[in-house]
């Protein structure tokens, strides 16, 4: 028993592919998007503080960076089958929590277990950077389908992808981190120029509307 396999498991998420099973333009990997989210994470952590809300840092780096570590017992599962029925996100979640524990239990050296009991648990909860991670994963979401759909890829999915996102973010609207993207990011990432432009602002402009 040690950490070897902990370690170990790390390499496992470089071959984890996001968005498995649709033609990508560009592949990211599951360890790609866990440093993302980690760093996406750490700029909405700082509008926040400038905003004069108390960010647990430790706390939110642990969340951001582990939150997809138990994907390497299942995988990064299609979103529309994922979300299917509530039943079969509910039988996913017993899964992945079940082969998580037997991992703390069978790896983890007892006086580390639960440290990593926290760090592997769910970490989009309500607390302030719970709901941070919540955000950050969207936000990278949101990045990666909008590089397929500026490159013109012609899955569907990815418009499903980017309005889901965020729509996502925009529940969170009300923290100072999410008005800051919609203010000052997202119009410059509209403001690229790619064919379908047009079609993207529209449609982001119904998602905003409708929150």
């Amino acid at each position: 028993m040690g950490m070897h396999q902990y370690i170990q498991g790390l390499g496992n998420l470089e071959t984890l592919r996001r968005a498995p099973g649709f033609f990508k333009y560009a592949e990211h990997s599951v360890a790609a998007h866990s440093f993302k989210v980690a760093e996406i994470a750490q700029m909405l952590g700082d509008i926040e503080e400038h905003a004069g809300n108390a960010v647990n840092w430790q706390m939110l780096y642990e969340k951001a960076l582990n939150h997809d570590y138990t994907e390497r017992f299942i995988g990064d599962i299609k979103t529309p089958v994922k979300y299917a029925t509530p039943a079969l996100r509910s039988m996913l979640a017993d899964v992945e929590e079940s082969m998580t524990e037997n991992f703390i239990q069978n790896e983890i050296p007892a006086e580390y277990q639960d440290v990593y009991r926290r760090r592997l648990g769910e970490g989009k909860d309500d607390t302030l950077e719970g709901q941070i991670l919540s955000i950050s994963d969207k936000v990278d979401l949101l990045y990666e389908s909008f590089g397929e759909i500026e490159k013109g890829n012609p899955e569907r999915v990815f418009v499903n992808i980017y309005t889901e996102s965020l729509s996502v973010i925009m529940s969170f609207e009300a923290r100072p981190s999410v008005q800051y993207f919609l203010k000052e990011i997202l119009p410059d990432m509209l403001n690229e120029e790619f064919a379908d432009r047009d079609m993207l602002k529209k449609l982001t402009r119904s998602v905003m509307a409708k929150k």
